[in-house]
């Protein structure tokens, strides 16, 4: 295992009016089945239901590679999610009170692997307790030792108390050094600010690199003491933006691991060559994705093959 996640694992019923169709979805677990598609062992930390969507959720970690051995079970019911499709965004709704990967809590903390390298941590998962206060102390636990990836995934509609959510957000700065986000985050977590502006206080708080999506407007990357680079979106045919923000997260670590960073303090010393690298990786990745239905992240081959096409 050379990067683990934990957060929820739930079912996304896609679609419009009445019409929906089930995946298998959370936006860690799409990060994670990204990870393991994109080549590197990967683990996943949550809790699923026995019932009939929890099967659904564990036979897709198995089927995509995915390391269960820290997944828990609980006869709770699974979240589930609905996706509304908009020309321009997507709307959402979740029901995940009482859920079972609401309710992860193990005692003792899991202990990850010396092999693994990078911790991510976010989305809806931090909206929900006990597993809100596990998996921050599971990241208390590992930092240090393990590259940390924030990315809060917000959705306001289930935040009823914004600036607690807000003071909650710089505690988990603290423990992160790498913090992926979407514009639209950049928007709830500093509404108002000029991304340069929010970049910067964020970065004081911890992260070593702060990268910005802007979906078809490419990625930002910033750091302390330089000036920001830009990656350009590859240019598709978009069929479904779902999946898209937590496969360009899945390909940034697997796009370090591939330059060698195995430890959070590489992240400063890494050359611009080596980042653009990286971010042109996980937005090829995030833009193959978007070329088909739903959350559905592409293999390595498949970037390999379209970076190799220009």
């Amino acid at each position: 295992m050379h990067i683990a996640l934990a957060g929820e694992a739930l079912i996304d019923f896609a679609g419009s009016g009445l019409a929906f169709q089930g995946h298998c979805g959370g936006s860690p677990l799409n990060a994670a089945v990204a990870c393991a598609r994109l080549g590197q062992p990967t683990g996943y930390l949550t809790q699923v239901s026995t019932d009939l969507f929890g099967e659904q959720l564990l036979q897709h970690l198995q089927t995509n590679g995915i390391d269960t051995r820290f997944v828990t079970r609980s006869d709770a019911p699974s979240t589930v999610a609905f996706v509304e499709r908009g020309p321009h965004t997507n709307r959402y709704a979740f029901y995940a009170r009482g859920s079972a990967d609401s309710g992860w809590a193990p005692e003792p903390l899991p202990r990850l692997p010396g092999s693994c390298r990078f911790l991510h941590f976010g989305s809806i998962s931090l909206l929900q307790e006990p597993a809100a206060r596990r998996i921050t102390d599971l990241v208390e636990a590992h930092a240090g030792r393990l590259t940390v990836v924030f990315d809060p995934n917000v959705r306001l509609g289930l935040i009823p108390d914004l600036a607690a959510y807000r003071e909650r957000v710089r505690h988990w700065l603290t423990l992160t050094d790498l913090l992926k986000l979407s514009d639209e985050d950049a928007q709830a977590l500093a509404p108002g600010v000029p991304h340069a502006q929010a970049a910067a206080a964020w970065l004081q708080a911890g992260p070593k690199a702060v990268v910005l999506t802007r979906g078809g407007d490419g990625a930002l990357l910033y750091r302390t003491g330089q000036a920001p680079l830009a990656v350009a979106a590859p240019r598709v045919a978009v069929v479904d933006t779902i999946g898209a923000g937590d496969t360009f997260s899945a390909g940034l670590s697997v796009g370090l691991l591939n330059q060698g960073v195995t430890e959070p303090g590489r992240l400063r010393e890494l050359p611009d060559a080596a980042w653009r690298e990286v971010l042109h990786f996980a937005a090829t990745a995030a833009a193959l994705n978007c070329t088909r239905e739903g959350a559905d992240p592409p293999t390595l081959a498949q970037v390999q093959a379209a970076l190799a096409s220009g």
